[in-house]
């Protein structure tokens, strides 16, 4: 669920980078923040094992003037790969708004990247929510390896259902369409949300009255 106020105009999104471990969730965030105006962006916190580069999370806050008259932000998160942290997962999936599921496309972690988004759709449900009810990107990392799976399998074993999601191949460390997933899931966040303001067409309230009656009913 966004995040709005009134007192402040502001609305923020939550988005969580979910995967397996070592899949890239955390190249990801760091392309995005070096990429990214220092003006317009807040640092990076990580923190990191010798098992995984992220324990807890990844953060960054992305400032967009996306929502008229509120000054709208984005915030993304990795999680942990390991099932161990399941614990952690389940937490930091809480309120989501949107999705990125960075896969890794070597043919020998297929079976890890199953699991992983099978945990993603697990823990989501714990959490009252759906993959279903979210906006998804798939992100077919790793790409430029020559052990890569074929994209149509990858879409076979992750993509293969009634609604479809938005999905692009990447290779983070270079950066290629790092930030495109990153625009295609924000867009996707700010559709949604434009929907439950403007569920018809019909009189449709200014952008700071449909914003108020939204924080209003979250209260």
């Amino acid at each position: 669920m966004p995040s709005v106020r009134h007192d402040t105009q502001s609305v923020s999104f939550k988005i969580v980078y979910c995967g397996t471990p070592l899949c890239g969730k955390t190249t990801n965030i760091q392309q995005i923040h070096a990429r990214l105006d220092p003006s317009g962006r807040s640092d990076l916190v990580s923190l990191s094992t010798a098992r995984d580069r992220t324990l807890f999370f990844d953060f960054l806050s992305v400032e967009a003037a996306a929502v008229p008259g509120y000054r709208t932000s984005f915030h993304l998160y990795t999680v942990p790969g390991q099932i161990t942290y399941n614990a952690t997962l389940q937490l930091v999936l809480r309120q989501a708004d949107g999705i990125v599921f960075v896969a890794d496309s070597q043919l020998d972690r297929q079976r890890d990247n199953l699991q992983a988004f099978q945990n993603l759709e697990a823990n989501l449900r714990l959490n009252g929510s759906s993959i279903d009810r979210l906006p998804v990107v798939l992100q077919y990392n790793k790409r430029d390896l020559p052990n890569a799976a074929p994209v149509e399998y990858l879409e076979y074993l992750l993509n293969n259902r009634e609604r479809r999601f938005t999905s692009f191949e990447a290779d983070a460390r270079s950066g290629r369409n790092v930030l495109a997933t990153l625009n295609a899931v924000s867009q996707g966040v700010l559709s949604q949300f434009q929907q439950r303001l403007y569920p018809t067409a019909a009189a449709e309230p200014t952008a700071d009255e449909s914003v108020r009656e939204l924080a209003m009913s979250e209260v």
